[in-house]
């Protein structure tokens, strides 16, 4: 009898995936190891994760309940009206530079610490001392810099090196780490290490909450001690849909992307894809126009309001789906007198970048978690002996289409991130999966799943085949897939076309485990984002 397989964990790098392998080894359950993991990305992805950002946890537990741990970042309570410290900064991304807004007033009242705190005492097996170990260990004794890493820095370096902390950390010799050089962060190493042992109060309402408050009061932020100290972890029911048979259990509002992901499928089940090869110009047109019809769906009357649950509701009920769902028949029966609505083109810049990480993990037990999280881009300002960038998640143009300082105060942030489960018909998780990428999470995420339902691709080719992604005017598209025909009469397109010469992280970052029929796992790790995965 072979040995029954402990778990397998997909993350961005791979420290953050032998935290989480080496709680599964000492005998804990896919929260432990995601709560390591977690905790491990705040020093191995410190370009796209924080202790002081917010994410989303969706969990599967072996006796089949569903939770989506809800800790994304919060509007604080009261907006400052005067001296607001906010302001622009160009990153330079090579071939185009673009404006990110940073400072003590782009912050929002962080969820990342009470998130991890509160999913291990909730469903964590192991002592948190213990599960967040590994991420103490690497703060403190280094973590070896890997290409894409050093990418991250490169991009964000007018942020990050704003902050002399941080200039310490990327900068120790005068000059910046490259690859192949250690990362240390032995302050953060000491943070969590109080962490651990005293709890999240020690964040949101110690001395390091008493120190963050002081610096907003002086020198131009939002948050308050009362914002700290009143902030919650939110248990939410997931967002259920069937997808051609199969339970999608996803990201609920406030949150708009599974809102939107829950709408793509529906469309895209009502067309059969049997006939179609992948990479065609016809699947290619096909993936774009369901991309099309969704934004307009949003465009429609939805935009602002996809935050409350009654009209995400009405959004997907077959009375609202089934306009879209004719027109996208319409179009694969190649009839073009049809009408297709038409997608506003917003003003705004797109985000290139999306500073967003992802972790999947299931376990030997029936046990599954899915984790998005993010730091925006980093404040530049870190909490004085701490080790600990806050985030600007209220400097994330796309976090706030109706502009900045527009806020309603006291809600919670809606995302577009969507940790995203699929259970068999016994309800046991399936796939496991989730992408890091601002808007374009939502189309990888619907590639992804297509790729594996629809053309029942093995794990890493779903994840890693070419994608395409349409906002805002623009269809994008990496290289691998069937030269566009964008003269072709049947293909209704009015936009730039944006065919990239190399993968890439705009596209998103797809890190996915599954659990096969025989019950063995597999996974892939997303090599845009340097993605790797771990079988125990």
């Amino acid at each position: 009898m072979g040995k029954q397989m402990q778990g397998a964990i997909a993350a961005g790098h791979p420290k953050t995936v032998e935290a989480g392998v080496e709680m599964l080894r000492l005998g804990g359950n896919a929260f432990d190891a995601v709560v390591a993991a977690i905790a491990a990305s705040f020093v191995t992805e410190p370009g796209l994760t924080s202790a002081a950002g917010g994410g989303f946890l969706l969990a599967h537990t072996q006796d089949n309940r569903n939770i989506l741990f809800d800790f994304f970042t919060q509007t604080p309570r009261r907006k400052r009206q005067s001296d607001v410290d906010f302001y622009p900064i160009d990153v330079n991304f090579g071939t185009t530079t673009q404006r990110f807004h940073i400072g003590l007033g782009a912050i929002a009242v962080p969820g990342s610490l009470a998130g991890v705190c509160h999913v291990h005492q909730k469903l964590g097996r192991l002592p948190f001392k213990e599960v967040v170990q590994p991420a103490i260990h690497y703060a403190r004794h280094g973590v070896e810099v890997n290409a894409f890493q050093h990418y991250c820095f490169d991009i964000l370096g007018p942020i990050l090196l704003r902050s002399p902390n941080f200039q310490s950390i990327l900068m120790p010799q005068g000059k910046r780490v490259s690859p192949g050089d250690t990362l240390y962060m032995p302050t953060f190493a000491n943070t969590l290490s109080e962490i651990a042992a005293k709890g999240p109060d020690y964040f949101y309402r110690g001395d390091i909450a008493h120190q963050l408050v002081h610096d907003c009061c002086e020198r131009g932020g939002h948050i308050t001690l009362e914002d700290l100290q009143s902030y919650r972890v939110v248990e939410r029911s997931p967002l259920t849909l069937n997808y051609r048979g199969k339970t999608l259990l996803t990201n609920p509002p406030p949150s708009s992307g599974g809102t939107l992901i829950a709408l793509a499928l529906k469309l895209l089940s009502g067309v059969n894809l049997s006939q179609l090869s992948f990479g065609s110009n016809a699947h290619i047109e096909l993936l774009s126009k369901v991309m099309q019809l969704t934004n307009v769906a949003r465009k429609n009357g939805y935009d602002d309001h996809l935050y409350s649950p009654e009209i995400a509701e009405t959004f997907l009920a077959e009375a609202h789906c089934g306009p879209y769902l004719r027109q996208l028949r319409t179009f694969t029966q190649q009839d073009t007198s049809g009408s297709f609505g038409s997608e506003t083109v917003n003003s705004q810049v797109l985000n290139k970048w999306g500073s967003t990480t992802h972790i999947s993990v299931i376990d030997g037990e029936g046990n599954a978690a899915s984790v998005t999280a993010s730091n925006g881009e980093g404040s530049a300002y870190v909490i004085p002996g701490t080790g600990i960038m806050m985030n600007n998640m209220l400097g994330e143009a796309d976090l706030h289409p109706n502009g900045f300082h527009q806020w309603p105060e006291n809600l919670r942030i809606s995302s577009m991130m969507a940790p995203t489960i699929i259970l068999d018909e016994h309800h046991q998780p399936k796939i496991v999966l989730g992408s890091g990428g601002s808007n374009r999470i939502r189309t990888a995420i619907l590639q992804v799943v297509s790729n594996l339902v629809d053309f029942d691709m093995p794990i890493e080719t779903a994840v890693n085949s070419p994608r395409i992604h349409w906002e805002n005017g623009t269809f994008g598209m990496e290289p691998g897939l069937s030269e566009l025909a964008t003269d072709d009469d049947r293909f209704p397109f009015d936009g730039i076309v944006d065919q990239w010469d190399a993968p890439n992280m705009f596209f998103g970052g797809v890190h996915a485990v599954v659990q096969q029929k025989n019950g063995e796992l597999d996974g892939a790790g997303d090599r845009r984002r340097g993605g790797v995965v771990a079988i125990v």
